[in-house]
């Protein structure tokens, strides 16, 4: 799949927006009421208010929005019509913009007939501006939706939906809480591990996923430490591009299989979910993934040379165990009080995502997603 998004990088990449909005007289801006009040997303909308003639704002997206969000978002658009779609936040604003600039075209496919499967043909223009290093939803052909009634998520996939330009700007992120900071990177993380080791890897998702994590593992814990350091946050921001980036031309398996139920039933928010998984999943996929465990643990910074393959191979997975403890996110489901009387409904929902499941790198049986799903329950795992 080619990406023909222009990428643009850097501190004030967006202060002058005009050679960007030539010929756009109707926009609609995606957004959130967080996001819309960060003081560099406010001087972003002055210039848009400024240059575009009819502007139509969404500032109502939820987190984790499903397809009658996106339904209510279209039925209150007061002008359809739009030359171009902006999306300003999070991979949930991102995913709905994806969608909107599909939908905000004459004879567009309705949002059920995306739903049933049904491939978009066109879309208006589009710019995509991150505001969190994790998603990597402005390089994936994806938009992610929520179906409440069926306590899962599907993705809406097509190629039409990839922007025509991106805007990675460091400065917008420095707002981002600690929490959603450690959660989406990890995200980030999960997107690049899982398309390292998907069956569907490749040279080219490889490329991706050795750039990204070698950015992650370098970045995620400064920005943390130091929440205004513009390089690092830079550099988390191509992180989750490449994540994407990966994602588009592999595909994500076992840790997002078992996490999308786990938002779909409980609202988890996604990174919280993958974070939750990732350490189990892995540990689960090593023995068939054992020289990509190992380069991917070559790119850590205190990287062990001495340690043989299969040992490196371990070393990554504690490494994640205790990443994640160390960003102070949590490793069960018990500790969010979560029952497990919901076992057989988890097992059941994640191997019903096939899209996912089609990926993983080994044969994976209910017994085994349910041998995982029972790590995050400590103390039934003891009984």
């Amino acid at each position: 799949m080619n990406i023909n998004s222009t990428v643009i990088s850097g501190y004030q990449a967006l202060n002058d927006m005009g050679y960007l909005l030539q010929g756009v007289s109707a926009a609609v801006v995606v957004t959130d009421r967080n996001i819309e009040a960060i003081p560099a997303v406010q001087a972003l909308m002055g210039q848009l208010r400024d240059r575009i003639p009819q502007l139509s704002l969404v500032n109502s997206v939820p987190p984790e929005p499903s397809q009658h969000d996106v339904a209510a978002i279209l039925a209150a658009l007061p002008h359809r019509q739009a030359d171009m779609v902006i999306g300003i936040g999070g991979g949930s604003v991102l995913d709905v913009a994806k969608l909107l600039s599909v939908l905000c075209l004459d004879a567009a496919p309705s949002l059920d007939a995306l739903l049933a499967g049904e491939k978009p043909q066109r879309r208006t223009r589009s710019l995509l501006i991150p505001t969190t290093a994790g998603t990597g939803s402005e390089a994936t052909p994806n938009a992610i939706l929520a179906i409440p009634e069926k306590e899962t998520k599907v993705g809406i996939i097509s190629p039409v939906m990839l922007p025509d330009v991106v805007a990675l700007v460091p400065e917008l992120t420095t707002s981002m809480p600690a929490h959603i900071a450690s959660s989406t990177g990890i995200d980030a993380l999960c997107h690049l591990i899982e398309c390292f080791t998907a069956n569907v890897a490749n040279p080219v998702s490889d490329n991706y996923a050795l750039t990204g994590m070698k950015k992650l593992f370098a970045s995620l814990e400064t920005t943390l430490r130091e929440p205004d350091n513009l390089q690092a946050r830079l550099e988390m921001l191509w992180a989750s591009y490449y994540g994407g980036a990966a994602i588009a031309h592999a595909g994500t398996h076992l840790v997002h299989a078992l996490s999308y139920p786990l938002g779909g039933k409980y609202h988890l928010p996604h990174g919280v979910a993958n974070a939750i998984l990732l350490a189990p999943c892995m540990r689960f996929v090593r023995p068939a993934a054992v020289s990509k465990f190992a380069q991917a643990y070559d790119l850590l910074p205190d990287a062990d040379s001495r340690l043989s393959d299969d040992e490196k191979s371990h070393a990554l997975v504690e490494y994640f165990t205790a990443l994640v403890e160390r960003l102070q996110l949590p490793a069960s489901l018990e500790a969010l009080g979560i029952s497990p009387d919901h076992l057989p409904y988890l097992v059941e929902a994640a191997l019903d995502v096939q899209r996912l499941m089609k990926n993983v790198p080994m044969s994976v049986s209910a017994d085994d997603v349910r041998a995982i799903y029972l790590t995050l329950f400590p103390s039934r795992q003891a009984n």
